[in-house]
């Protein structure tokens, strides 16, 4: 089988933490067969998000796309990201915000093809944030702190929140969390529902990974439709539905599946 980019990445520099340019690794990978923890590792920069984090998550993109397994992301040092990097940010240009970097990183995480689990610590500000809202389910610590300040900085929360945000809390909650530049703590998060669930820092990893046993132990092409069906618009439905269904419905998976649970019954 063809080497992953993922892989091709790392092996430039073996047994080092550094990417195939010899800078160091924006990212930590832990790649299982089911799963991939992902942790953004630049705790000197509270794992702010740079170019070279973009171009890693890209890769890590690719591999998952490749080979479709439930990604599990998390940040090192009690912080999941402050933000994007503000020094590369304040150089960026207009051509810079059309060509929508980071956002176009965090929609391809959204739509990868197994379930993205956020195991949120610390601050998941600005563009950290919106890199949690891209995923599908968000644990939290009680430490958690939730914000987009982009305002404050003389732009807007452009790689997400504008319209995942709403979904997620609703239309009024999200406007007033991104007019106010408000940041909300970890209680709020979980009445809202940015947060399914809330966990002492060092039990976080653990129940993200159990969230990955729950997904692992269904059919993964049902798990894959699922999330397809999720992600259609409302127009879509309720025929993609169906057309889904009737996949479902011819495979082998399926049918071994329900001949066990009846099977299980008579016992």
């Amino acid at each position: 089988m063809a080497e992953s980019p993922l892989a091709r990445g790392r092996e430039a520099s073996p047994g080092s933490d550094a990417d195939a340019s010899g800078s160091p690794a924006r990212l930590r990978i832990d790649a299982r067969d089911d799963r991939v923890v992902a942790t953004l590792d630049r705790p000197d920069r509270r794992n702010a998000i740079d170019q070279a984090m973009v171009d890693e998550l890209h890769a890590l993109c690719a591999d998952l796309e490749e080979r479709p397994r439930t990604l599990i992301l998390t940040g090192a040092g009690g912080i999941f990201a402050a933000g994007a990097d503000i020094a590369q940010l304040r150089d960026r240009t207009g051509d810079d915000a059309l060509r929508g970097i980071n956002a176009t990183v965090f929609d391809r995480i959204r739509h990868l093809p197994m379930p993205v689990v956020a195991a949120v610590d610390g601050f998941a500000l600005g563009g950290g944030a919106e890199l949690a809202y891209a995923a599908d389910i968000r644990l939290g610590t009680p430490r958690v702190r939730f914000g987009n300040p982009e305002p404050g900085l003389g732009i807007i929360a452009a790689a997400g929140a504008s319209w995942r945000l709403p979904e997620i809390v609703g239309h009024a909650r999200a406007s007033e969390l991104l007019l106010t530049a408000r940041v909300i703590d970890a209680d709020e998060a979980l009445a809202w529902g940015l947060l399914s669930s809330i966990h002492e820092p060092q039990d976080l990893l653990d129940s993200a990974h159990a969230v990955a046993d729950r997904i692992a132990a269904n059919s993964a092409r049902a798990t894959i439709l699922t999330k397809r069906a999720l992600l259609a618009p409302r127009n879509a439905h309720p025929a993609i539905d169906g057309e889904l269904q009737a996949e479902l419905f011819d495979s082998a998976d399926k049918h071994a599946r329900m001949t066990a649970f009846l099977e299980r019954k008579k016992r």
